[in-house]
């Protein structure tokens, strides 16, 4: 996947495309990104979690 701008926490539209329905980070060799491209998204998604911008979790699911 080609990304034009760099990974930002604050774009969450991208971001949700990385986690799935109960709020886990999708791994590399689904999403086939390189490590630091995997890095840089799991770093934006923890961030954007604890900044509340994220779920952690769904609770509707469990």
């Amino acid at each position: 996947m080609y990304f034009k701008n760099m990974i930002e926490y604050k774009n969450i539209y991208m971001l949700r495309k990385f986690v799935t329905v109960q709020g886990k980070i999708i791994p590399k060799r689904v999403t086939n990104l390189t490590s630091k491209r995997q890095r840089q998204i799991t770093k934006a998604i923890k961030r954007s979690r604890i900044l509340g911008l994220i779920i952690f979790i769904n609770k509707g699911n469990i």
